[in-house]
């Protein structure tokens, strides 16, 4: 087999193969999404523990053989937890507030932790590293399996 060294020579690598087993594709991709699920908690702001608690990883439906793809977002099933509702009836999401900021009643704007966009952005060279690794692995053994 040819040395893969990163993404772009994982997936010429990939494309040789031809109908890569979709194992290959969810693993690596598990791993690299689970190193921003982990930073993402981490950095989480803390009041009640909830937020941190209330972050999940997803995996989306597949739309093509040999994607997989993960989301690192907020538990649907934690929405009343998160949802709050202000005296004059309006709605607010705790979650967003805190990743993309809020307004204070003097009309002061107090900016937002970014703590989901950062766990990509600080850890992309890791994911990408954990992704090509843990898919190589997967697709040598399915090519020893063959």
């Amino acid at each position: 087999m040819a040395r893969i060294d990163g993404m772009r020579d994982l997936e010429r690598a990939i494309q040789r193969l031809g109908r890569v087993p979709q194992t290959v594709a969810t693993k690596g991709a598990r791993a690299g999404a689970t190193i921003s699920l982990r930073a993402a908690r981490r950095n989480a702001p803390v009041d009640e523990g909830k937020l941190k608690k209330g972050i999940i990883l997803k995996r989306e439906r597949r739309t093509k053989p040999g994607k997989t793809v993960y989301d690192v977002m907020m538990d649907p099933a934690m929405n009343d937890e998160f949802v709050k509702i202000s005296a004059e009836g309006e709605r607010s999401y705790y979650p967003s507030s805190q990743e993309y900021g809020w307004i204070t009643e003097s009309g002061r704007y107090v900016p937002g932790y970014r703590y989901l966009r950062k766990s990509v952005e600080d850890n992309a060279r890791q994911i990408e590293k954990k992704i090509v690794d843990e898919a190589i692995k997967a697709a040598e053994k399915a090519w020893r399996g063959r």
